[in-house]
């Protein structure tokens, strides 16, 4: 193994790794790191990632030759080559001294690679003091029932033709949201069903695709969806109706839990807190 796990798993303050972001904590072992050193290797997709949806190739592989694994810290580079290009260094740590370390070798890396973006990811733990960036949030499916919430939301098949045409509209003006992205995934048939709220005829919000996969232990884990709520319509409830549809839809088709990326302080997370979520920590990604 290339890992030593005595070295690492104190160093693991958030449950994140490498190109394949957050994970349940009990999947959280060597053999998760192993695994996206050897897809590194292949350039091929993991089982369980949640990108493989998408099909085509994984944009983003771990630098093996590049990582840094020492017993005060462990650094561990990915390139993506996406547009221009990014070099991004994971920065576990204990000493706040290791963000410093990760810019010097994400600077380096993007000379080496002859890419534009340098970025540090600093994984925080749950008592992180005025946090910043995005919440890591664990929905346990198994801890208590999922009410339907009723009111009007459905799947987008399920409306009227007249109003899964305004689906398009929606996604345009959400495009930020990453709609436009699901509307074309939505388009090839390949992906489950997008949960939406209507007013007046119009599509006004949407949670989704939802989709169930095993995850890297074969836990069923409802995966993460695009949501988002026309800005005009937002305070009347709206959010929290769709959340907690496609929460009554995960429970309903036998997921055992899902994780959630929030930003810290944002309309999502102050959701998800209020809905009693675990936090599990932080992910603070700067500029290097």
């Amino acid at each position: 193994m290339f890992f030593r796990w005595d070295w690492l798993r104190p160093q693991l303050t958030a449950p994140i790794v490498p190109t394949l972001g957050p994970v349940h904590p009990d999947a959280l072992t060597i053999e998760i790191f192993e695994d996206v050193l050897r897809a590194a290797d292949t350039g091929g997709f993991l089982p369980y990632d949640k990108d493989r949806r998408w099909g085509g190739e994984k944009d983003e592989k771990v630098l093996r030759e590049d990582v840094v694994h020492q017993r005060e810290y462990t650094l561990v580079p990915t390139l993506n080559r996406r547009g221009r290009g990014t070099a991004k260094v994971f920065a576990y740590g204990l000493r706040d001294s290791v963000v410093e370390e990760a810019a010097e070798l994400a600077a380096k890396l993007t000379a080496v690679y002859d890419v534009v973006g340098a970025r540090v990811v600093r994984p925080l733990d749950p008592e992180t003091t005025h946090p910043r960036g995005t919440r890591i949030q664990l929905k346990d499916f198994t801890a208590g029932p999922c009410s339907d919430p009723g009111g009007s939301v459905r799947p987008v098949t399920a409306w009227p033709t007249v109003v899964q045409e305004t689906f398009a509209l929606f996604a345009e003006a959400m495009a930020g949201d990453g709609l436009a992205f699901l509307h074309t995934q939505m388009q090839t048939g390949q992906c489950g069903p997008v949960l939406t709220a209507v007013i007046e005829d119009r599509i006004v919000g949407a949670i989704g695709p939802m989709e169930v996969c095993a995850d890297a232990i074969g836990r069923p884990q409802l995966m993460p969806q695009y949501f988002a709520v026309l800005p005009e319509t937002r305070g009347q409830g709206l959010g929290r109706v769709l959340w907690q549809a496609a929460m009554h839809w995960g429970q309903s088709h036998g997921a055992s839990y899902q994780l959630l990326q929030t930003e810290v302080g944002g309309p999502s997370d102050r959701l998800c807190q209020s809905e009693g979520l675990t936090s599990l920590g932080f992910s603070y990604t700067t500029q290097a």
